[in-house]
């Protein structure tokens, strides 16, 4: 025991050390393209491809003209209405679909959450079509209700999933014993399990309105109005057919992300707590 007690030892250092070098190695390779992002945002536009990696001299003059060209508080604006209206259908499709799935019982259950799952599988593009026919027979092409409902039509199959394996790690005695209490389905959702499930809430607004910021397809096909258009088709129009001003869309890209970091940041105790959950239960 006394001889092998160090090797053990520096055994279980060495797995460390290589686990820490490896993890620090893949988080370099993810943040490059980031550090790169705001690298470029700050430096002249001749020194982009040619300069030093660390910009000399460091100006911020491109995000002003970035926050101009693009009309990036008009933009930020939309983005942000569409993005509230619709996290709030998705929250109120997945938690009370999930929790009809979890602990009710009525005709065809089965079948229905299958079809439900099958929708998951379908490529965005390969529903732009019937979307965008579908949109233009509801006359409402060209809105931000249009792409609102689509993104809420879109994206609560898997957040109704999501909630649904959190509901289903919440006691049934709990909700029986509210029953006997007289409280009524409704309340007993509001008032008894959704404050036991709300790592997942977090974890769905998190995913959902990461997204939704970040959608293309749907915003640039259904939504043609320059005014009415969120960020990302409003940031695509500085990529240029013979040219691009990749300081300027960096600035631009970079001033996008922060909403983003804002709600991570927010939300982030519930989010790790509900990917905690999700991998202890599934």
């Amino acid at each position: 025991e006394a001889y092998t007690h160090p090797v053990r030892r520096s055994h279980i250092s060495f797995s460390r050390i290589f686990a820490f070098i490896t993890l620090a190695f893949i988080a370099l390779l993810t943040v490059y393209p980031f550090i790169w992002m705001v690298l470029t945002s700050l430096r002249e536009r001749n020194t982009v491809f040619r300069g030093p990696f660390i910009p000399n001299p460091i100006i911020f003059t491109n995000y002003p003209q970035a926050w101009v060209q693009t009309q990036f508080g008009d933009h930020l604006m939309n983005s942000l209405l569409i993005a509230v209206f619709s996290l709030a259908g998705i929250l109120f499709l997945s938690t009370t679909a999930g929790y009809a799935f979890a602990k009710l019982n009525f005709p065809f259950k089965n079948v229905i959450y299958v079809m439900l799952l099958s929708t998951m599988a379908m490529p965005a593009a390969s529903l732009i079509i019937p979307l965008y026919l579908q949109v233009k027979s509801l006359s409402l092409l060209n809105s931000q209700a249009g792409l609102i409902l689509v993104y809420i039509g879109s994206m609560s199959p898997f957040s109704i999933f999501l909630m649904r394996s959190f509901f289903e790690g919440v006691p049934n005695e709990l909700i029986e014993a509210a029953r006997m209490d007289g409280s009524s389905e409704w309340a007993t959702l509001v008032r008894v399990v959704l404050p036991l499930v709300k790592p997942g809430i977090g974890t769905v607004v998190i995913l959902q309105f990461l997204s939704i910021w970040n959608e293309f397809l749907y915003a640039i096909v259904l939504v043609q109005s320059a005014a009415l258009q969120p960020l990302q088709p409003a940031i695509f129009n500085l990529v240029g057919k013979y040219g691009t001003n990749w300081t300027l869309l960096a600035a631009s890209l970079t001033m996008a992300i922060l909403p983003i970091v804002i709600v991570y940041v927010n939300m982030q105790k519930q989010f790790v707590a509900g990917l905690t959950q999700g991998a202890l239960r599934w």
